[in-house]
Formats: structure tokens, C-alpha cells, sequence
């Protein structure tokens, strides 16, 4: 417990709720945006400034790894932090849905590089034995974000300007903290030393591949459904019938018990393993997405049906990343985080785009929560493909380069 209050834990966790921050404001704001016809935004315009700022996470987060396995993880996030705060706070003065676009895109590949390298830096300042519920009380943050910006918003829409300026001080803020109190993990010191160098192709290798197929398309998986509730919710829950209130305040709800799913799952998973914790979480993700078909008479009874969804979608997707920290040792660990994290943004840009496509066309009450659902269950048997406790074979770069053609170090 002392190690999760220290104070590399608590700034992996402000890094994190940047990005929680971040996603939810865009999902909050959107229909404004449509209704005031701002800058011209129309249901297919906002898609593609979502689809613009994923992409520009996807870049960042698989870019980050490599780098940060060579050259440190605190660079690299004392760097994508400077990058996600001014352009993120530069939102505002965007001037056409073509500079707002940009504008995503750029900050998408600070914030993008921030959620790998902070999981990494966590995992490795906690034992083994502890690292899924390092991973999902660091993960707490997103949704911490995530729970602040719905409230943000509730109280400041149709003004939504203030939202992007509190996301870019937040980070401005935070730097120079990070700067003077986060030192480099040790494990990358030590790896850093090591005599052999391990390049990012070893993760498709016949000794990794198998880990690396079941994780990408598991994690492809769960950023489509965080990335799509987060950003469309609040539009489906229009279409359904219900007032903005109502769907501003499942946002809430659903980031509610995020956070509760990801305490609950950090313990249960350490406890009893990670991969069995996540084809649990995964399938009872798919049982509660399906149910949110359903028209509520009830805002309570809505409300709970929404507040346990969230403790089982977002969990589910975060054991992922501490599957990835337990099963791969540090020389490959960043760079494993970050094309998981990467691979699955692209989950986390089809999500929103193909549910855009939806609403667009006037579906997506039922058919998005069916597609949710159905996501859920392609998660789980994903998942329960990968070996079950680490990369069988895989302890040190010295075995990647065993496994390597000729063994010859790089």
C-alpha cells in the first residue's frame, strides 16, 4: 500500500486522468457542437474530429514504447505531457472543423504516449506479485478524469470552451512536478545496461506470438467499447428517448463504476489470476451492454443498470495492459504496452466512427449496444487464446535473442 501513495504511483495516476479527462470532454461537448452548428459541426464532421484525435493516439501510444524503452520512460512522458497541454488549451481558438481537427490530432499523440509509459513506470515500481492492481488503481484515474469532466460539463454546457482550457493547465501543471519528483525506473536503468538490445519485431516472433495476437485484438477490442460509450453515449441515450440530463448523467454513472470495476478487478486478478479475472469481466460486459437496449421507464433502475456496465467494461480492457506487464519483462515492456495500447486505438477509432455511421443513418438505437455487446464477446475469446500467467518461453532478452534467427545480439 505504501508504494501506491508514493509519489511515482500518484503522478502515473494524474498522467492517466489527462487522458480520462480528455476523452470525455470530447464526448460531453459533441452535441453541442452539432446543435450550435459550430464552426459548421454536423453529426459526420464530429466524427471525424473523433476519429482525428484517436488517430492521433494511436500514433502516440505505438511511437512511445520503442522510444521509451530506449531512451527512458520519463522523457518521454515529461514530453508527450508538454504536447497534449498546449494544443489541447489551443482547441478553443480553432477557427474551421479542419484546425479543431488538427488540433485533436496533435494532442492525441502527447496524450496518446502518456497512458503506456505511465502503466509502465507503475509496473515497475511495484513487485510482480501486485502489478494487476498497480495497473487498475493507476487505470482509477482514467475514469477519475472521466467522472470530473461529465460533472464539469454538466455544470458549464452549453459553454464549452472552459472544458479544453482546464484539460491544457491541468497538464501544464502537472510537468513541473513530474520534472522534479518522478525519477526513471529502475528497470529500464537495468535493462538499459543490459548487453543485448531486443527490437520491437521480436513481439511477432514464434516465442511471443501467440501473447501478442490474443492481447492486440482483445485490446482492439476493449478501446472500441471505452471509446465508443465515452464518446457516443451520451448521443445514444438521446436517440432513445431520454433528455440531455439523463444522458449527460449515465456518462457519470458509467465512469462511477469504472473506477469501482477497477478496484474490485486490480485484487480479484492478483488474487486469481489475470487472464480467468478478464474473460469473466468480458463476459459479463456482454450480458449488461446487450440489456442497455432496453428502454428504462425507471431513471434509478437505469442508472444501476448503466453504474454495472461500467464496472465490467472498462476493467476488463485495463487487466489487458496488466497481462502485458506481467507476462513481458522489462527490455520489451514499454514497447509491448505501447503497440497494445496502439493496436488497440485502432479499436478506439472504429468505435466512434462506425457508431457516427449509425447515428448518422439512424440505427444506432439498438443496433450500437448489439455491436457493444458483440465486441465484448470477440474480447473474451481473444483473450482466452494467450498463455495464461507470462510469454511462454520469454523471461529476459536473452531468450528473445536466443529465439532470434542465428542468436546474434542487435
Amino acid at each position: 500500500m505504501k508504494k501506491l501513495l508514493s509519489w511515482p504511483a500518484v503522478l502515473c495516476w494524474l498522467t492517466v486522468l489527462l487522458e480520462g479527462y480528455d476523452l470525455v470532454v470530447l464526448g460531453a461537448v459533441i452535441p453541442t457542437l452539432i446543435d450550435q452548428h459550430h464552426l459548421g459541426f454536423t453529426a459526420a464532421s464530429a466524427t471525424f474530429a473523433a476519429t482525428m484525435s484517436l488517430v492521433g493516439v494511436a500514433i502516440g501510444a505505438t511511437a512511445s514504447g520503442p522510444v521509451a524503452d530506449r531512451y527512458g520512460r520519463r522523457w518521454v512522458l515529461l514530453s508527450s505531457i508538454v504536447v497534449f497541454s498546449v494544443f489541447t488549451a489551443a482547441i478553443p481558438l480553432a477557427g474551421s472543423v479542419g484546425v479543431f481537427a488538427a488540433f485533436r490530432l496533435i494532442a492525441g499523440l502527447g496524450l496518446g504516449a502518456c497512458m503506456p509509459t505511465a502503466l509502465t513506470l507503475m509496473a515497475e515500481h511495484m513487485p510482480a506479485s501486485r502489478r494487476a492492481l498497480a495497473t487498475t488503481v493507476t487505470m482509477t484515474g482514467y475514469h477519475v478524469g472521466a467522472v470530473f469532466a461529465a460533472l464539469l460539463a454538466l455544470r458549464l454546457v452549453p459553454h464549452w470552451e472552459p472544458l479544453f482550457y482546464v484539460g491544457g493547465i491541468a497538464g501544464a501543471a502537472l510537468l513541473p512536478v513530474v520534472w522534479v519528483k518522478l525519477p526513471e525506473s529502475a528497470a529500464y536503468l537495468g535493462a538499459k545496461d543490459a548487453p543485448t538490445r531486443v527490437p520491437p519485431t521480436v513481439l511477432l516472433q514464434p516465442v511471443c506470438l501467440r501473447a501478442t495476437l490474443g492481447v492486440w485484438v482483445g485490446s482492439f477490442m476493449g478501446l472500441l467499447l471505452v471509446y465508443g460509450l465515452n464518446t457516443w453515449l451520451p448521443k445514444l441515450m438521446r436517440d432513445a428517448g431520454y433528455n440531455m440530463s439523463t444522458s449527460l448523467t449515465v456518462l457519470l454513472m458509467l465512469n462511477i463504476g469504472a473506477v469501482i470495476g477497477l478496484l474490485t478487478a486490480g485484487t480479484v486478478a492478483d488474487r486469481r489470476g489475470i487472464k480467468p479475472t478478464v474473460l469473466v469481466w468480458f463476459g459479463v460486459a456482454a450480458v449488461f451492454l446487450a440489456l442497455l437496449s432496453i428502454k428504462m421507464s425507471s431513471t434509478v433502475l437505469l442508472n444501476g443498470l448503466v453504474l454495472v456496465t461500467g464496472i465490467f467494461v472498462f476493467s476488463a480492457q485495463v487487466l489487458i495492459y496488466a497481462y502485458v506487464a506481467q507476462a513481458y519483462p522489462a527490455e520489451i515492456r514499454s514497447t509491448a504496452l505501447g503497440f497494445a495500447s496502439g493496436v488497440g486505438r485502432l479499436g478506439a477509432i472504429f468505435g466512434p466512427t462506425i457508431t457516427g455511421w449509425l447515428i448518422v443513418i439512424g440505427s444506432a438505437n439498438p443496433w450500437g449496444f448489439y455491436l457493444f455487446a458483440a465486441v465484448a464477446g470477440i474480447g473474451l475469446l481473444a483473450m482466452a487464446a494467450v498463455p495464461r500467467t507470462s510469454v511462454d518461453g520469454l523471461a529476459s532478452a536473452d531468450s528473445v535473442v536466443r529465439a532470434r534467427p542465428g542468436g546474434r545480439p542487435v
